[in-house]
């Protein structure tokens, strides 16, 4: 009989020797500590680091602004303070002490009015929308409000009134409200619920008056909101005082 079968002697098995369970040497199991021991603390410390890495970045990091988490240029903030300059230097730049009726875009055609014309329009607001010209220095002056929208909306009521075609009224008609009735449109004109309903109703067979509520509630918006400012405000009187200036010249 073979001595390995009879005495029970295996050879080791090099292949699964790292799965052996049995007792450890001291000296070995002193070694194993050690070496954990080492390797917990390298972990502990570049934890350390990295902590201290994110602590460092996060105190270089600028404050936040007001509005959001983010410290890029895209920030809604300067956005909107970018905005704001924006448009007070094109109001300073439309609005000058210098402002002449020479230097008012001349949107409807129309002749230079004497200085008793530019008086009146300061008298009511229905002389001011009477002349033309009166029209064209108030247009320029809703310009600067960002509300030019309701002057040219209410010119165009005023366009189809005089239109007699019915396919030519049809066509302005639809052209008006996709320009200044639609939530979709950028120069959408500021109404109420009860007269958006009555033109939706009236835009199924359009005629001339289609528009008659939603032009005199624009009307009534200009002449309580727009005018008085532009009675004070810098365009009208600079026109006063040059039509002052020029008739004491003449």
């Amino acid at each position: 009989m073979c001595l390995r079968r009879r005495s029970g002697y295996h050879p080791p098995d090099l292949i699964h020797a790292e799965i052996y369970a049995g007792p450890i040497p001291a000296e070995r199991a002193g070694e194993l500590v050690m070496g954990r021991g080492r390797s917990e603390t390298s972990a502990l410390s570049g934890k350390g680091e990295e902590r201290g890495l994110t602590t460092t970045q996060n105190s270089q990091r600028p404050n936040a602004c007001c509005f959001c988490w983010c410290c890029c240029c895209s920030c809604s903030c300067l956005t909107v303070r970018n905005e704001e300059a924006r448009r007070k230097r094109r109001r300073r730049r439309i609005i000058s002490q210098d402002t002449k009726m020479e230097t008012i875009p001349k949107c409807e055609s129309c002749t230079k009015p004497s200085v008793e014309e530019i008086r009146l329009w300061s008298q009511s607001f229905d002389k001011l929308m009477r002349n033309p010209a009166g029209r064209n220095v108030f247009r320029e002056f809703l310009r600067t409000e960002y509300s030019e929208e309701n002057m040219l909306f209410w010119l165009a009521c005023e366009d189809l009134k005089q239109e007699l075609n019915k396919s030519a009224i049809e066509e302005k008609a639809r052209s008006i409200y996709e320009d200044y009735i639609s939530i979709l449109s950028p120069k959408e004109v500021s109404l109420d619920a009860r007269v958006r309903e009555v033109i939706n109703k009236k835009m199924q067979d359009p005629t001339r008056h289609t528009f008659e509520d939603a032009q005199l509630q624009i009307y009534t918006l200009m002449h309580r909101d727009s005018y008085p400012r532009f009675i004070s405000s810098n365009i009208y009187k600079s026109l006063i005082n040059s039509g002052s200036r020029t008739s004491s010249e003449s």
